[in-house]
């Protein structure tokens, strides 16, 4: 049955809500709700009170109240000082306001709200009163406010709908959730709204312990580690050792100090500021120490002074090499440069050669000549770029590249700095190590060279590289075009003499405990030495047989009381043993279809003979000995060349289809290959088919073309060297090399003739010992 609109006293409630069945008290200031009260005490005690929407309101208009508020009656009303009044109130009857009229208190028209009876299932009621009380349970044990005695209060009220105002009046939550409760007309609609009411403040609560845990964990760590601090600090004080500069502070002290231009001391500045607010126990902290103290150890500004006296320069590289003149030259050319300029292009230079011709120990004569820091690199086997440019900080373990490590440890900005083995750098799934280099070996490029770790450009600009090769094939072309090649060559039977006497026994004798004139070595024992027991382009093998000699005579003078041991070419062999090598010494007449040619190896120019037999047969053309490709090709041009000119040294239209030809060069165990021994097997090929004699005093080198030319060739110094100590007397070299033969010193040329050839016809002349009768007819 609905009931009639009342107009009763009305109050306007701020931050509150009332629910039906609860009894709460609230202090009221403002005139009108006070005079609403004393209205409502002089008739029935009844007063209705609404919930305002802004709490801010002052005079609340009829839309800033809520639809829905509840009609109570007053138990008690008590006046506080300030013209406040305290009143202690029972919630009743929901209500719908449905107009306000504004007087000296408010009267409010509203229509009581009876509770809808809802004829529920047993089975529904049942499981909805065991849901909330679960709940209700779990909110009450996860507050401390509300402690265990509501949630036992709670389980023994049977009835869903007392079970729901119970809990509506005893939640914790703000009056815009109360207002929910309040405007739920409905048991089922009560029921849903307190469960998500209840379970939305169980999350809060979860999300609200987790965070204070951690934060109280935190905060425990942090306590802590100063009560730990502060106890070393104490204890350090009582040993005497108290440092009073924190690290921080030394880095910024450092940093002032350091000789660095404003971009680096500003980024050292931000990771000092970093490493204060950093723990000191965190890994991060180890890896900003790191970085610090490499950037505080870098040599931005700090520089070395260049000795500027060429004569001085000169003499000590003449004391340290022998020889070398090339490369000694080059470096008082940068000498002469920088002290005209004052500045001058640091050159990249790449000293290529054969092992053990002292390109690596060069380096420290030149380092030691111009007065510079050194610096060395070995690049043999290196295949990630990460070695060169360093890695990145975020990597673990992450480190500079070895170019800003070789800075670092030279402590200066211009050392010199020595790239060994060049060319045996190598790249794979990590980055081309090759192409790092290209920077760096950049005279353009390198004044500002990154490294990943340090993150601030490298000016590599007055860094002198000298990079050591043992060929130029496995450089990549780019790298190559950077830098300035000087080929450092095989040494002469001389040249090793001099090194030896002037440098390598006086080494090894201090290595092996000898005093001086306590050994001597004759000179025909040390060209025995040299000729007999090494065979090398460099000293490097004739350096440890000199170490060889040195110990047995120690050993002599230590065991047997000897003052001194002479060595001479008979005690050598004593020594040492048999003769390991002995050169190949021209043939003793001459002969048919055997000529000597000339090759270049690892380890200096050998000469090796080409062999021709002709056989009955059908014409089959064969190639044994090892040869690689270059060489068969070669074999079959002189062969095509032969043919084109048959008729000229009368050779049969059918020999070709009747004649087999065999070539052969010893030492078939050994490969062979390379484009120098055209103009030999093709000479060796014509003078077994004319039968005419090769003459024994004569070497040759070059390539043959299809129309008989003569192609220049490569590594002639150590071709003419293996000539010389052959016997040889005449030798035929491509005239396009007469430049290189020009260079080559005359020591070497001595007692030799070199003839310069053109085309296959000069050669031939040269080569066949005796003239052809043209008349002649060969039976074959």
């Amino acid at each position: 049955m609905k009931e009639e609109n009342k107009n009763i006293p009305a109050v306007a409630l701020r931050g509150m809500t009332i629910l039906p069945g609860m009894v709460a008290h609230f202090d009221v200031s403002r005139s009108r709700s006070i005079h609403a009260v004393e209205a409502a005490m002089m008739k029935d005690q009844t007063v209705f009170l609404v919930t305002q929407k802004n709490v801010e309101k002052e005079d609340p208009e009829l839309e800033d109240l809520y639809s829905i508020g509840i009609i109570a009656v007053i138990k008690q009303v008590i006046k506080l000082q300030n013209n406040v009044v305290r009143v202690l109130v029972e919630g009743e009857t929901r209500a719908r306001l449905s107009e306000m009229e504004w007087g000296e208190y408010l009267i409010a028209e509203v229509e009581p709200l009876q509770r809808e009876e809802e004829m529920l299932p047993a089975e529904i009621q049942a499981a909805m009163i065991r849901g909330i009380q679960e709940t209700f349970t779990r909110y009450c044990l996860m507050n401390p406010k509300h402690g265990k005695e509501l949630a036992r209060q709670m389980v023994e009220i049977s009835d869903l709908e007392k079970l729901l105002d119970y809990i509506g009046n005893n939640l914790s939550v703000g009056f815009e959730e109360k207002q929910k409760i309040l405007e739920a007309g409905t048991v089922q609609e009560r029921y849903e709204t307190l469960m998500i009411i209840l379970l939305n403040e169980i999350n809060i609560i979860q999300i609200k312990t987790e965070f204070q845990t951690k934060v109280k964990e935190k905060v425990d760590k942090n306590q802590k580690e100063y009560i730990l601090r502060e106890q070393m600090k104490l204890i350090r004080e009582e040993l005497g050792e108290d440092n009073t500069v924190s690290e921080a502070d030394h880095y910024l002290e450092e940093c002032e100090k350091l000789e660095a231009d404003e971009e680096v001391k500003e980024k050292l500045e931000k990771e000092i500021e970093r490493f204060k607010n950093v723990s000191l126990n965190s890994s991060e902290s180890a890896v900003i120490r790191g970085y610090i103290e490499t950037i505080l150890e870098l040599p931005w500004n700090k520089a070395s002074k260049d000795n500027k006296n060429l004569e001085d320069a000169e003499r000590i590289l003449d004391e340290d090499h022998y020889g070398m003149e090339k490369v000694k030259e080059r470096m008082l050319e940068f000498l002469a440069v920088r002290n005209l300029t004052k500045k001058g292009d640091s050159p990249i230079i790449c000293l290529v050669g054969p092992p053990g011709t002292g390109k690596t120990s060069i380096a420290k004569s030149v380092a030691r000549a111009l007065d510079k820091k050194y610096v060395r690199i070995s690049l043999g086997g290196v295949r990630d770029e990460a070695e060169i440019r360093g890695h990145r900080k975020t990597y673990v373990g992450a480190m500079p590249g070895r170019i800003a490590n070789g800075l670092k440890n030279a402590g200066v900005r211009n050392p010199l700095m020595l790239l060994d083995e060049i060319d045996k750098i190598s790249s794979d799934y990590k980055g081309d190590t090759a192409s790092a280099l290209l920077e760096v070996l950049d005279s353009e490029q390198n004044s500002k060279f990154r490294d990943h770790y340090v993150e601030l450009p490298l000016d590599l600009s007055e860094v002198l590289f000298i990079a050591t090769a043992n060929s130029l094939q496995t450089i990549p072309r780019p790298l190559l075009d950077r830098m300035e090649i000087i080929e450092v060559s095989s040494y002469t039977e001389n040249e090793k003499a001099h090194i030896a006497r002037e440098h390598l026994i006086a080494k090894q004798m201090e290595k092996n405990g000898l005093q001086e004139g306590q050994l001597s070595i004759s000179n025909h024992a040390l060209e025995k030495l040299i000729r007999g027991y090494t065979r090398e382009a460099g000293v490097r093998n004739l350096e440890r047989k000199i170490g060889e000699i040195c110990r047995k005579a120690a050993r002599e003078i230590y065991q047997k009381n000897k003052k001194m041991v002479k060595i001479t070419e008979i005690s050598l062999e004593k020594l040492l043993g048999k003769e390991k090598y002995n050169f190949d010494l021209i043939n003793e007449t001459d002969e048919i279809g055997i000529v000597r040619g000339l090759a270049w190896t690892s380890v200096g120019g050998d000469t090796l003979q080409i062999e021709v037999n002709i056989m009955p047969g059908k014409g089959e053309f064969q190639l044994t000995g090892q040869l690689g490709d270059v060489m068969k090709e070669s074999a079959k041009a002189g062969i095509s060349y032969i043919r084109s000119v048959s008729e000229k040294y009368q050779i049969d239209k059918e020999f070709f289809q009747e004649w087999d030809i065999h070539i052969h060069i010893p030492e078939g165990a050994v490969p062979k290959d390379g484009p120098s021994a055209g103009i030999t097997m093709a000479t060796a090929m014509l003078s077994a088919i004319t039968k005419r004699k090769v003459r024994k005093d004569v070497a040759m080198t070059g390539e043959i073309t299809l129309r008989g030319r003569v192609l220049p060739i490569g590594g002639l110094k150590e071709k003419i060297l293996a000539a010389k100590n052959a016997g040889i007397k005449t030798i035929c070299v491509p005239k396009k090399n007469e430049p290189d033969v020009s260079e080559i010193a005359q020591e070497i040329k001595k007692g030799l003739e070199i003839v310069f050839v053109e085309s296959m016809e000069q050669v031939l002349d040269v080569a066949l010992a005796e003239e052809m009768d043209r008349g002649e007819e060969h039976d074959y």
